[in-house]
């Protein structure tokens, strides 16, 4: 008997919420609902405006860490009844957490009698428990795979289902856990994707896995075989295969197989008690691809997609059952620190994805959504994401198996926040349960390539989890396994994905390497590689904020609203400055542009080192707003910077120029070499690097080529140089790009730059006609009396807690509790003729460094508005203070310029170089007719930014 095609059940349902609890006591599946309201399957409550409005008592999932929007007196305008705006995260329109019931009456079509049927639900938020005319079928608790529930037999015709769903906390997992967590999908009450039933065959295909053998070209497949009371001795199965992927070859590849295999099964002297398995049946079956048979990788994503069909006759009746499998030729395994695959080299650039879709507030089941974000991360040179604490759906493996993407799949877990595992809690068997669930469902999959518990653990971690790997290794050797993102760093790792190799480590605040040392290029993570004999992938590297996008607003037209982001505008308006949101926004994402640059190249320039995940490519909209991304939670640019200026530093092969400095002296000559860091299809045969250095006008000022170039093997190994600048290429202040090229047989395969400054070597002498003073009543008196004066106030000499650093906020504020530094950098108009002799490009920059070391921004609010700082400082958006570093005014018949930089610059010469440089272009602007503020303060108002 061949099973009959499913029988769709999506389309219109009645439903009756439960948030007492009281439907099963009542017998509510029994018949038909009572006062029902009707929806569309698949969706979700919230999704068809169904629930309850958002208040300051809504039961939410997931920690809070900032309290004071439930007692600080500026949020009191946003707590009044039912028109709320949480600053937490996205904001359902309605929320409803509880039982929710779902029945629709059902035709079980003629020629189903006898069959055994299933009830398939893609995706349930979280449990389900079904009825088939009153009559209850049990209950399911995945969040990573299907609900599939037995039926039984049913007889043809008119049946009445009943599905009740769950979503609160079933297991402790974690409040936190993306899979369950408002942060991000939020906590959603629904079913989506497939709902339908199946026949399920009396004797049928149980689990099939694909184990690929790279070297002989072939893969064996393990066959599990399953039935009900049916019984039968022998059966046959056969297998084909063919090329499944959008290759130009993929359409005329030839079909392979059919192979065919019969079984026989020993079912003992008991026929009758015993049905087809026993104690199971299973076969395994050599697939030969041929020796041409192509890889799957990043590069060439060869899909192979195979047919398994079963026949087995009992008596009169056949039974038949047909399973299909989509898998790659690819095997990943670890040599040392390096991860190779199919035994090449390969260097993880990931970023995480955690399940942020704000249409729906869940994550889509349809392909072409998750065909759309891999192509994103792709063009942004990424080869891996990381699902933070949950699995997504079947399409994402299969649009990952496409694109070439490698995916870290996790459970739905993030014990922490007072979960923990290895204490013998629930969560402890239902991460094995989840675990040997996603492994079945989505184990074929070449994408699948990396596996974690899930995020950051408590409790006996290293113990328990430790064991978790050694279990899977053993039961699945098909990807790399780690014990958690994050921690813990256990010898039974296949790799390490650890926080401690990365730029700006949680609490370093200003003594994190770019805020502590002068800027250069040299920074690797050789210590910690060499501290392991695994694998390294560095743990959420980045988190560098960026101001909020005002405009990305009109984008939030579902479920999920940005009501946090009016609460900025608000908070911006009042401080006058809401005319500079874009501005702010472009300024201080050329900031996180830089800082994520240079966070990736160290890791690039670590020999040996494993890879990164990124946090993040997008924003992360809960955990108190974490502006982090390039691109927004809908995965659209920002503005600032394009896919093809992010894959320059972010890509397959990265030319990283090693510089001691970025900040040069216009009378020295410069040393540098390069490193290549090649993870491409190939090592390089003919390969060539050329370097150039450009101005503004992307005029040549000197050239050259590394000649020892032509061989470079896969990896980072290869050091090129050192090639010499001349000196006196220039004459004044000017900005220069360094600009280093790979080819490969004349073809460019990689290219980078990176920004510098040559000035010159010597002090900033005092200018005739302005006055430069320390004390701002000697800086005001001497202005009243018509003087020209400079106002360099010291640090300690500002009474604020505002710290400034070179580079942004980290996460966010309100979430790491204030970690240091507060503001998002800084804005100033380039063509302003103080900047005539200090080229900057209106955002901070690397010769920004040393004026940024030590100072302190000056709150402005005591200032006349009329007054906008010619160095602003952007402000945390949960603050969003007047800031700034350097303003002018008029006090009396003369002019002040005050400015809290640091225009001396230190001890070192490279930090002097740029800082008196722009001590030198204000001097000089001051001198010049330019200088002619317009605005008078008073001498009270002058004090007022001492504060």
């Amino acid at each position: 008997m061949s099973p009959h095609p499913p029988l769709d059940l999506t389309g219109t349902w009645t439903y009756r919420l439960d948030p007492d609890g009281i439907g099963e006591a009542e017998h509510w599946a029994s018949a038909p609902l009572a006062d029902p309201g009707t929806l569309t399957l698949p969706s979700s409550l919230g999704a068809q405006g169904i629930g309850d409005p958002v208040t300051v008592d809504t039961p939410w999932t997931g920690g809070i860490v900032d309290q004071s929007f439930f007692t600080d007196e500026r949020y009191a305008p946003y707590r009044q009844g039912e028109d709320v705006s949480i600053p937490f995260w996205l904001q359902p329109q309605v929320y409803y957490r509880g039982a929710a019931w779902y029945q629709r009456r059902l035709e079980i079509p003629e020629g189903w009698d006898g069959s055994g049927i299933d009830l398939m639900l893609e995706r349930v938020h979280w449990e389900s428990t079904v009825w088939i005319d009153g009559h209850r079928r049990g209950s399911q608790d995945s969040l990573t795979t299907a609900h599939r529930h037995d039926l039984g037999r049913l007889a043809p015709g008119m049946h009445l289902l009943t599905i009740r769903v769950d979503n609160r906390t079933v297991i402790d997992v974690g409040p936190n856990s993306h899979a369950i967590s408002d942060h991000t999908q939020g906590n959603w009450n629904g079913i989506i994707g497939e709902i339908a039933l199946h026949e399920r065959p009396e004797i049928r295909l149980g689990q099939v896995r694909v184990l690929p053998d790279v070297a002989a070209r072939r893969a064996r497949v393990r066959i599990d075989i399953a039935s009900g009371t049916a019984v039968a001795r022998e059966g046959r199965l056969r297998l084909t295969a063919r090329r499944a992927d959008s290759l130009p070859d993929a359409a005329g590849a030839p079909v392979i197989g059919p192979i065919e295999a019969a079984f026989e099964v020993d079912h003992g002297e008991d026929l009758g008690s015993r049905g087809l398995l026993g104690g199971g049946t299973h076969l395994d079956i050599d697939l030969d691809l041929g020796a041409d048979a192509a890889l799957w990788d990043e590069f060439t994503p060869a899909l192979y997609a195979l047919e398994v069909q079963l026949s087995a006759r009992t008596g009169d009746r056949e039974h038949t059952d047909t399973a299909r499998v989509l898998f790659g030729l690819r095997e990943v395994r670890t040599k040392g620190t390096r991860i190779l695959l199919n035994d090449r080299p390969i260097f993880v650039r990931g970023s995480l994805e955690c399940c942020v879709f704000p249409l729906t507030g869940y994550p889509p089941t349809e392909l072409e959504p998750w065909r759309r974000i891999m192509r994103i991360a792709r063009a942004h040179g990424l080869n891996l994401l990381r699902m933070h604490s949950w699995c997504p759906p079947e399409a994402a493996f299969v649009a990952a198996d496409e694109a070439g993407m490698y995916l870290q799949v996790e459970g739905p877990i993030w014990a922490n926040q007072g979960a923990a595992v290895g204490e013998g809690r629930p969560v402890d068997a239902y991460l094995h349960e989840e675990t040997r669930r996603i492994l079945r469902a989505y184990g074929n999959h070449p994408s699948f390539l990396m596996m974690a518990h899930g995020n950051e653990p408590g409790g006996r971690d290293a113990e328990f989890l430790a064991a978790w790997v050694r279990l899977w290794q053993t039961q699945d050797p098909r990807r790399l396994y780690t014990t958690g993102a994050g921690w813990p760093g256990v010898p039974e790792n296949d790799f390490d994905n650890i926080p401690q190799p990365r730029a700006h480590r949680w609490g370093e605040g200003l003594a994190s390497r770019m805020n502590a040392q002068p800027p250069h290029t040299l920074a690797t993570y050789d210590e910690d590689v060499a501290s392991r004999d695994r694998p390294i992938v560095s743990h959420e590297i980045g988190q560098w904020c960026v101001h909020p996008d005002l405009e990305e607003v009109a984008q939030y037209t579902g479920l999920m609203r940005p009501r946090n982001f009016g609460v900025f505008a608000d908070l911006l308006r009042e401080s006058g400055m809401l005319d500079q949101a874009a501005d702010f926004l472009h300024a201080s994402g050329r900031l996180q542009t830089l800082a994520y640059k240079e966070d990736i190249e160290a890791a690039l320039r670590t020999e040996g080192f494993g890879g990164f995940h990124l946090l993040g490519l997008t924003d992360f909209p809960g955990q108190g707003t974490a502006l982090v991304g390039v691109l927004n939670p809908f995965w659209e640019e920002k503005g600032y910077v394009s896919p093809e200026e992010f894959s320059r530093f972010c890509a397959p092969t990265v030319p990283l120029a090693l510089l001691p400095r970025r900040i040069w002296a216009a009378e020295t000559e410069q040393e540098f070499s390069v490193r290549i860091a090649h993870y491409g299809w190939a090592a390089l045969e003919q390969g060539e690097v050329r370097w150039s250095l450009r101005g503004d006008d992307d005029a040549v000022l000197a050239q050259g080529a590394f000649h020892d170039a032509s061989q470079v093997p896969l990896g980072n190994s290869t050091v090129l140089g050192p090639a010499t600048i001349p000196a006196g290429l220039v004459g004044e202040a000017t900005h220069l790009r360094l600009v280093v090229t790979v080819l490969e047989a004349g073809e460019r395969i990689g290219e980078n730059d990176w920004d510098v400054w040559i000035h010159p070597d010597a002090p900033a002498d005092e200018t005739p006609g302005v006055r430069t003073a320390t004390d701002p009543a000697e800086a005001a008196q001497a202005a009243a009396r018509g003087e020209s004066v400079l106002l360099e106030i010291p640090a300690e000499a500002i009474g604020n807690d505002i710290s400034l650093g070179f580079t942004p906020v980290f996460w966010n504020t309100a979430w790491t509790r204030g970690q240091a530094p507060h503001t998002l950098g800084l804005l100033h108009d380039p063509a302003h003729p103080l900047f005539a002799q200090f080229p900057t490009a209106g955002a901070t920059d690397w010769q920004w460094w040393a004026p940024l070391r030590g100072a302190r921004p000056m709150l402005l609010d005591g200032l006349p508005r009329e007054i906008r700082p010619t160095v602003q400082v952007i402000d945390t958006w949960f603050e969003a203070r007047r800031l700034g570093v350097l303003f002018e005014a008029r006090i009396g018949k003369g002019r002040i310029l005050v400015t809290s930089l640091n225009l001396d610059g230190g001890d070192g010469a490279d930090e002097r170089l740029a800082a008196r440089q722009l001590r030198r272009s204000v001097l000089a602007y001051m001198a010049s007719p330019d200088f002619a503020p317009q605005v008078e303060v008073s001498v009270e108002e002058l004090a007022s930014v001492l504060r």
